[in-house]
């Protein structure tokens, strides 16, 4: 996100304040600067990609109200994906935590040990990773799309999720094991250099 071309803009400093004038060209610029990237990173966190329309939708109209709170124009890619991570949250607490509630432990799989696990994830085409993940019951699919891929600590997705960080761990570790299920079933058991 960091390539920025305008004709009328001449820099993201230019296209920031501009919206910050409330400027309706400079708004559209803004959002289509945006669209694509982040409607992928709402894509890993929705069931749908209608639901990831959505969260889109609902994470730029906060981006658009809390604009003016920026000072550091320089953080403003880090900030927007913020939002946006942020957002999908709270879609996701609004919408399905309170299924997960219902759910008993016992129903996810328990933690099988694999030494080759972070090579095997490394070294995945992304595309083939996400569709994997995507798979996942919604809490471990929360807890590895904030951990693994958007690289928050367990600390901070438990203040994310409202939930102790120890609970994000264990989360974290049996989806772990159940994305190496997965892979398995998939023929992919030990990874290749290419």
């Amino acid at each position: 996100m960091k390539f920025f071309r305008s004709k009328k803009y001449n820099s993201l400093t230019e296209l920031v304040l501009a919206c910050q004038r409330l400027e309706p060209s400079a708004q559209t610029i803004f959002y289509e600067r945006y669209k694509a990237k982040l409607t992928g990173i709402c894509l890993r966190y929705a069931k749908t990609k209608m639901e990831a329309e959505d969260i889109f939708q609902e994470a730029f109209i906060k981006v658009f109200k809390n604009l003016n709170e920026v000072k550091d124009i320089a953080s403003i890619d880090s900030w927007v994906k913020s939002v946006v991570i942020r957002t999908a949250i709270n879609y996701y607490n609004r919408t399905t935590k309170d299924q997960l509630l219902h759910s008993s432990i016992d129903d996810f799989p328990k933690e099988l040990e694999s030494a080759d696990y972070d090579t095997i994830i490394e070294q995945l085409n992304v595309e083939v990773l996400l569709k994997i993940i995507n798979q996942l019951p919604d809490i471990y699919r929360m807890v590895v799309n904030l951990h693994l891929i958007d690289g928050y600590t367990h600390a901070e997705i438990g203040k994310i999720m409202s939930i102790p960080d120890s609970t994000s761990r264990s989360n974290f570790m049996r989806a772990r094991h159940l994305l190496m299920k997965k892979l398995q079933e998939k023929g992919i058991t030990q990874y290749e250099n290419s």
